[in-house]
């Protein structure tokens, strides 16, 4: 008997709370809110197999982020070009300097701001595993993007 009045009063308690306008939480409006867009972003751009030249989907990429921050103050950017392990040290090396240049050159036409803080080639270092595996991945360039809403 107890055990019947308990379920009843906790059911009631339950359902009356949900007749009060909105619960114990008020409005639905006050739990959803829009994301942050002026927050530090991290990207990445691929590239083809011994490439430097920026693809398409790169340009779309460049373009939707550029658009995403566009009334965020852009404090700092940074672009790390990576190469992966086929061909030799010096090549991979250059490699990996002309892919952050060219989304460099990118940003910079898709109206950030100039010059990119940092640009920088890490060449193909790890871009073998301990196991010996080749890391096809390391075809790319990372944009670290530190954006902050306008004052």
């Amino acid at each position: 008997m107890k055990r019947t009045a308990l379920i009843a009063v906790t059911a009631g308690l339950t359902l009356a709370g949900c007749g009060l306008g909105g619960g114990m939480f008020g409005s639905r409006d006050a739990l959803v809110a829009a994301p942050e867009t002026c927050v530090p972003q991290r990207f990445e751009i691929y590239f083809a197999d011994s490439e430097a030249r920026l693809t398409e989907a790169a340009r779309q990429t460049i373009g939707a982020t550029a658009a995403q921050l566009r009334d965020c103050d852009i404090q700092r950017v940074q672009v790390i070009g990576l190469a992966d392990a086929r061909g030799g040290g010096a090549a991979n090396q250059g490699l990996s300097e002309r892919r952050p240049a060219a989304v460099g050159d990118a940003l910079k036409a898709a109206g950030w701001p100039v010059p990119v803080s940092a640009v920088e080639g890490v060449g193909d270092a790890g871009a073998v595993t301990e196991a010996g595996a080749r890391e096809p991945m390391r075809r790319r360039t990372e944009v670290l993007v530190e954006a902050a809403p306008r004052r």
